[in-house]
């Protein structure tokens, strides 16, 4: 008999399943502390239930575990990259970023991924399988154990693209979320997407208080098409409505994820095209200078250009940013230290 995945169950159901079980209701709850508070990795660390009950838990259910294969830390900035094993032998990765603010982690929500974006390493080698609400978790327990310290931001720009994974993401988000869990604040999460419009009008639909992340990366129609094969199912403007559709559902304004590519789109047609995407829309541009990977040929801007292409944005009222590069002295660009290790291995 396959066990239940008991770390990706709310209060509830876990309630449910306790009384199937004889017990009270009570004791679920402190099996939920346990896991998501505590954040216990095995039944025997529960010690305040009984032993019978520890062994009919053991016997029924699973905690699936996230094993630590490999971290880099940063000399520069203190970034933390870690490289995660799942029970079936996948690898993913995270990072942990140390801001004046509070730590902020970004998690993969897929072993790989199917989206074929041309500047990422994530997808090359296509998608393995998607992860579940545990596994999600179970990034940002495993790095809260390892560092010591509380995790306050979540970022779910990792691996994967989250909206492809859409039923496990939603659940991962109420989990983590959850007063009587971790209690991350809604407003300090952020989904990524590459644009998979019906799952964007869906997570509009949940009334989350979480900050949506486009990546844009093109000003037009076309130039998204050559940098990333989602743009050939949704058109630009279909997905820019989805955008204003989510704000005026959440009332949480949407960022834009812009990665710079030298001769590619960081020209000022460029410019002048995101002027005039942008300028009605109660958004953030959020600038990446791209991150070089060997099978690609892409340049990043220099300094200089990136601050100028920015300069020009903020004078037509455009809110934007140049994102600060971490984690420059490591695999810090997404998909890389698992890229490296899985052609390795």
């Amino acid at each position: 008999m396959d066990k239940k995945d008991i770390s990706s169950c709310t209060l509830e159901e876990l309630v449910k399943e306790i009384e199937q079980m004889g017990e009270k209701a009570f004791r679920a709850k402190q099996i939920y502390e346990w896991l998501h508070v505590k954040l216990a990795e095995h039944f025997d660390e529960m010690t305040n239930l009984s032993k019978p009950l520890r062994e009919k838990l053991e016997a029924a259910y699973e905690i699936p575990q996230v094993k630590l294969v490999e971290r880099q830390v940063s000399a520069l900035d203190g970034t933390n990259k870690f490289l995660f094993e799942l029970e079936d032998g996948h690898v993913i990765e995270s990072v942990l970023m140390k801001y004046k603010h509070g730590n902020s982690v970004c998690i993969s929500s897929q072993v790989g991924c199917r989206m074929g974006c041309r500047f990422c390493a994530s997808t090359i080698g296509g998608l393995e399988r998607n992860l579940r609400p545990s596994e999600m978790l179970g990034q940002i327990y495993r790095i809260q154990k390892i560092s010591g310290e509380r995790v306050s931001n979540v970022v779910v720009m990792g691996t994967g693209e989250p909206l492809d994974n859409y039923d496990n993401l939603v659940r991962f988000l109420r989990l983590l979320t959850d007063e009587r869990g971790l209690h991350i604040s809604q407003r300090n999460v952020t989904v990524s997407t590459c644009g998979i419009v019906p799952n964007m009008k869906r997570l509009a639909e949940e009334k989350f208080q979480i900050t949506l992340a486009l990546s844009l990366h093109g000003s037009t129609q076309e130039k998204r098409k050559a940098l990333m094969p989602i743009a050939n199912k949704y058109e630009l403007s279909e997905v820019l409505a989805a955008c204003d559709s989510y704000f005026e559902k959440t009332g949480r304004r949407v960022t834009f994820e812009y990665s710079l590519v030298h001769g590619v789109n960081d020209g000022k047609e460029d410019e002048n095209e995101l002027v005039n995407l942008l300028k009605c829309r109660n958004c953030h541009l959020n600038l990446i200078p791209v991150n070089p990977i060997k099978e690609r040929n892409f340049v990043r801007p220099d300094k200089k250009s990136a601050e100028n292409f920015k300069n020009k944005l903020e004078k037509s009222g455009i809110n934007v940013t140049i994102r600060r590069e971490l984690g420059s002295d490591i695999d810090g660009a997404c998909g890389q230290l698992r890229r490296r290790y899985v052609e390795a291995r």
